[in-house]
Parts: structure tokens; sequence; C-alpha cells
């Protein structure tokens, strides 16, 4: 039996609660993005169609991750401070959840359709060439060059900046109810420290797998299916918000 006064109980409890619920937050932010395609698929696909570098592909997973992250925080806190009902906030980051799953699945398929208007667009076809001695000839070609705009006009295209809203209304479904709650019960600067360390470990996870995936697809040469590189990619972001909205993944 623990015969030191309350006091002292609580501030043992309390230290042995925070470092548990740090590794806790980092165990489920590393898996909870690992087991979510949705985390890091659309950035994998994206960065093969539209021949982004790999740098750029970085940026801009670690900028949606922030988004992603920050938005379900910044909600945490708010909650925290206002002393918001865990069953209000949980029903307001599943109805925004199922509001991202749409987008991205809206998205997703959008995107597939303009991809296959745009390989039929950039069917490859034949021009029969006359040389001077009368030789005629023909070669087959099309007007796709592997990657969505040459002459550097993707720098200017939404692409990025439509999966960053995505992300951002995508919420991290576990932070909430199962580690800052529990957090606050004993500190406030507990309950930043395990977000933050949350959010680290999904911003990190997400960096990893984009970067190491993204590095073999590299190495992947679709051939003739090459102009199809945009459908594939909508394709597949579309499945993956259809798989959140059925499958709960």
């Amino acid at each position: 039996m623990d015969f030191r006064p309350k006091s002292q109980q609580s501030v043992r409890i309390m230290s042995d609660a925070i470092p548990i619920l740090a590794a806790t937050a980092a165990t489920i932010g590393f898996f909870h993005t690992l087991f979510g395609p949705d985390h890091y698929l659309p950035f994998i696909v994206m960065s093969k169609a539209r021949g982004w570098t790999l740098a750029k592909t970085m940026w801009i997973t670690i900028l949606c991750g922030l988004g992603h992250v920050l938005s379900s925080v910044v909600l945490g806190l708010a909650g925290v401070a206002f002393g918001l009902a865990l069953g209000r906030l949980e029903a307001f980051e599943a109805f925004r959840g199922n509001l991202a799953a749409q987008a991205l699945t809206i998205f997703g398929f959008t995107y597939c359709v303009w991809g296959i208007h745009r390989a039929m667009k950039n069917k490859p076809h034949s021009h029969p060439h006359i040389h001077e001695d009368d030789v005629a000839h023909s070669h087959a070609h099309g007007h796709s060059h592997g990657h969505a705009h040459p002459h550097g006009a993707d720098r200017k295209n939404i692409t990025p900046w439509v999966l960053f809203t995505i992300f951002v209304l995508g919420p991290c479904e576990p932070l909430i109810p199962l580690i800052m709650y529990p957090a606050a019960e004993h500190s406030l600067a507990g309950t930043v420290l395990v977000a933050a360390i949350f959010s680290l470990a999904t911003i990190a996870t997400m960096a990893a797998v984009v970067l190491a995936a993204s590095w073999g697809v590299g190495f992947v040469k679709l051939g003739s299916a090459e102009r199809f590189s945009h459908a594939l990619a909508g394709a597949a972001i579309g499945l993956s918000g259809l798989a959140i909205l059925f499958l709960g993944l």
C-alpha cells in the first residue's frame, strides 16, 4: 500500500501515465498510417503519373501530412480547453472523415475520366512522308511525352492543393479519443507532448512509405500503357476513397 500523501501519488501517476501515452501515441501513429493506404497511395501514383521529382513528391506529402494531423490536434486542444464532450468531437470527426473520403473518391474518379480522355486524345497514329526520291514511308507517334505538363506548366497545377484540402478535411481518428483526452486528465503539457509525438510518427511514416515506394516505382516502365498513367492514378485514388467509405480503412 502506498502511504504517501495523495498529492504525491497523483504526481507519480501523472509521471507514469504520460510516458505510456507517448509510447502509445507513437505506436498508433505508425500503424494507423501504415494500414491506411489513403495516407500515401495518392502521392505515389500522382508522382508517377505527373512526373514529379522525388523532392517535390516529398514536400507535397509532408505538407499534406501536416494539414492532416494539425486539423485534429487543433480540434482536440479546443475540445480540452472548452470542456467539450468527447462524443461530440467524435461525431464531428466522423462527419468530416466521411466528407474527406467522398472528396477523395470524387477527385480520383474525375481525374481517372480526364486521364482516359487524355489517353484517347494522345492515341499513337501514323503520318506518311514522301522523300525526294519518291520513296514513301510512315511512322507512328503520339503526343504524350511521359509526363503531364511539359515546359514546366505543372508548377501551376492545382493537384497538390486539392490533395492538401482533402487531407485537412480528413481526421486522425485515434488521436483525440485514445491519446489527447486521456492525456488531458493529467496535464496540458502532456497533452501537447503526446499530440506532437503522434503527429511526428504519422508524418514520418507517410514520408518513409512514399519515399521508398516512389523510388521503386520510378524503375517501373509502363511502355505503351504510359499514356494511361493518369487514368490508372485516378482509379487508384478513387478506389482508396471507396475503401474508406465502405471498408473503414
